[in-house]
């Protein structure tokens, strides 16, 4: 495992800073509710995916392959999910003034990492790659899980960080109207792969 620590790293950084639904997510919710708020919505990320990738290392990848209409069902589940967000993200702007407007919690931010498509893409290809029969699958899916976590929570950071950077330039009502738009449309085309 330590010769494949540096390409699992690389994979990691790969797969968490492209853009993908929780890019797209926590980048509005860096813009419309600042760093701070945006926190457990990064914790929640992370969370979530290193979640999905030790379940998936202790067998959940084998579930769904054992039964295709469970993967069906989640796949559908994610893909309305991720409808309700970009419908939230999209109306942000125009609730912001109101006291109901918020970052999206740590629940739904974990939540949601699990009907996430390319977060599913990452996790498998990684403990397919970075995994060997003949090791200790605990220990590396532990390693993968750990590394996968820590890109994901910089990502988060990162493109957190990017969004409140956009916010600045979002004062007027139409702006950030356009921008939320914006990302509600990237958020529904990144369920074109899902699909096709």
């Amino acid at each position: 495992m330590q010769n494949m620590l540096g390409p699992l790293v690389l994979f990691a950084l790969a797969m968490c800073f492209t853009p993908g639904p929780n890019v797209v997510m926590i980048t509005a919710s860096g813009a419309n509710f600042g760093f701070r708020r945006a926190i457990p919505h990064m914790l929640g990320i992370s969370f979530g995916f290193g979640a999905m990738a030790m379940a998936a290392g202790l067998g959940l990848a084998g579930l769904f392959h054992a039964e295709p209409r469970l993967h069906v069902a989640l796949k559908y589940a994610g893909a309305a999910y991720l409808l309700y967000l970009a419908w939230r993200i999209a109306h942000a702007s125009a609730s912001s003034a109101s006291e109901r407007a918020r970052p999206i919690n740590f629940v739904e931010a974990t939540l949601f990492t699990w009907v996430n498509p390319k977060a599913w893409v990452s996790v498998i290809g990684a403990l397919a790659a970075f995994t060997s029969v003949s090791g200790d699958m605990l220990w590396q899916t532990s390693v993968i899980t750990g590394v996968l976590s820590v890109a994901c929570l910089a990502s988060c950071a990162v493109w957190a960080a990017f969004g409140v950077a956009i916010g600045r330039y979002l004062g007027s009502r139409r702006a950030r109207t356009i921008f939320n738009w914006s990302m509600a449309s990237l958020l529904v085309l990144s369920l074109v792969p899902v699909f096709w």
